[in-house]
């Protein structure tokens, strides 16, 4: 569903929606995962742990949709039932809003029953609630009073079914309980694991029972599907620049002494692992979660391997040389840099040629590059299975964070880097060529000519369509 604009400016006024529910059922985290807000209010194994009414908003294209009021549990519903009922006695044929608004009026609303009372005057300014039950607790006779309390204010009740996933959960039970009490609309909604369509389901279901606000619900979800989308689309991006950055970094080693090539690795892995933090801190804030919600295991030590193949195919393409001519034939065939001796040959001296008739651009980005490999100096690149492992790693955040609810205590663990994408296949290819183009790892003091740039974003582009298959959820 797409959001229709005309659908947006025909809603005068935001829905206002109430959670309710028994103590420590879930409510606070119902609105944390709804809001995609980790900070919102307070969540407690404690019961009672909400004392006030707090207000959520939900904005589209910054208009209020929808306001959400958390509320506190309902801890004394089988006494308040039974003071309503007597509070009845001898009024006749009053309804259930007007024994609601006099019993707010009367002193034990002030004292015993404060908690209770906040709910329900919260409830008789809404539109509709959402009655939060934790799935794994029995059904028990308050529950029962607390729905036949919440009834009486004449707002319609939507029944949310929490930790569903817990293997504990009885939810035939309280399918079963609340058909007896007429309630036959009822959601799925396990607020620290939600499945992907649960925000669908959930206002969907509301919007059934809601007729009149149907626009407004249906608004709601268009943006949410749109969202979710967007966020996909620019977490893969984030996740492709990341490895052709990565792919492109080299460290330049003058010699082969062990000394010099330890300090050489330890410079690349400090590269390789600052830029993956930075990825992952882009990702947890794109999913509004925080740092400390991930348990961020370093990556192995990388592996660095010797970049000493200078005519690989991608690099003479980028070097302007086409490989059907005779150096570039020549150089893809073997013939190379003797490095082992420092010596250059016949294949060597033709290329450099090639590599001079390119012109000055040419020139600019390889010819470092070249000198280097002339002198002896070796260049140390990462290898193919750490990229395959770093791969992995970002997927899998990818994967826990569209299916995590903002409620969720536990810490996201990072990936296995055994667990690999591109396992058992050759890299693609838009990771190869950044291998040849060191210039793409954007850490160098100047910017990247225009064609450099294209070129580097196209193969972003086309990474970030490979890893799209590699996260499908669906």
């Amino acid at each position: 569903m797409s959001l229709d604009e005309h659908l947006l400016k025909a809603i005068d006024e935001p829905l206002r929606i109430t959670v309710a529910g028994h103590t420590n059922t879930g409510k606070t985290s119902l609105l944390r995962t709804l809001t995609r807000d980790a900070r919102f209010g307070e969540v407690s194994g404690r019961p009672g742990t909400t004392r006030h009414v707090e207000a959520a908003r939900l904005l589209v294209k910054g208009r209020v949709l929808l306001e959400l009021f958390d509320t506190p549990g309902m801890e004394e519903p089988i006494d308040l039932l039974a003071l309503l009922g007597q509070q009845a006695s001898g009024t006749g044929n009053e309804d259930g809003r007007a024994r609601i608004r006099r019993f707010l009026e009367t002193e034990p609303a002030q004292t015993r029953f404060e908690q209770e009372a906040k709910v329900l005057r919260q409830l008789m300014k809404s539109d509709a609630a959402f009655y939060v039950l934790d799935a794994r607790d029995p059904v028990l006779a308050k529950h029962r009073d607390e729905l036949e309390i919440l009834r009486l204010c004449g707002v319609p009740l939507l029944p949310l079914l929490n930790f569903v996933a817990d293997p504990g959960a009885r939810e035939d039970e309280w399918r079963d309980a609340l058909a007896g009490l007429g309630l036959h609309a009822i959601v799925r909604f396990d607020t620290v694991a939600p499945t992907q369509d649960g925000e669908r389901l959930l206002y969907s279901k509301l919007a059934n029972l809601l007729d009149a606000h149907s626009n407004t619900l249906n608004a709601l979800i268009a943006s949410h599907a749109e969202d979710a989308h967007d966020r996909h689309q620019s977490a893969l991006m984030l996740i492709a620049e990341l490895l052709i950055e990565v792919a492109a970094l080299q460290q330049r080693v003058s010699s082969l002494d062990a000394q010099e090539l330890e300090k050489a690795s330890v410079t690349l892995n400090d590269r390789v692992r600052a830029r993956e933090q930075e990825s992952v801190e882009r990702l947890l804030s794109l999913y509004r979660f925080y740092p400390d919600d991930i348990e961020n295991a370093a990556l192995p030590l990388v592996e660095g391997r010797w970049q000493q193949d200078l005519f690989d195919p991608y690099t003479l393409q980028a070097m302007g040389l086409k490989l059907g001519s005779g150096a570039a034939a020549g150089a893809v065939a073997g013939v190379g840099i003797d490095l082992m001796v420092g010596g250059i040959t016949l294949g060597l001296a033709t290329a450099i040629g090639a590599l001079l008739g390119g012109g000055l651009q040419t020139l600019r980005h390889y010819g470092s590059h070249l000198m280097g490999l002339i002198s002896g100096e070796k260049i140390l690149r990462i290898d193919d299975n750490i990229l395959r492992a770093l791969a992995a790693r970002q997927c899998h955040l990818l994967q826990a964070l569209e299916s995590r609810g903002h409620a969720a205590q536990h810490k996201i663990m990072a990936a296995d880097a055994a667990d690999t994408v591109f396992a058992g296949q050759r890299l693609p290819a838009s990771l190869r060529q950044a291998q040849a183009n060191p210039d793409w790892a954007h850490e160098a003091n100047t910017k990247p000519s225009f064609e450099f740039e294209d070129r580097r974003q196209y193969a972003i582009d086309e990474l970030a369509q490979i890893l799209a298959t590699k996260t499908d959820t669906k």
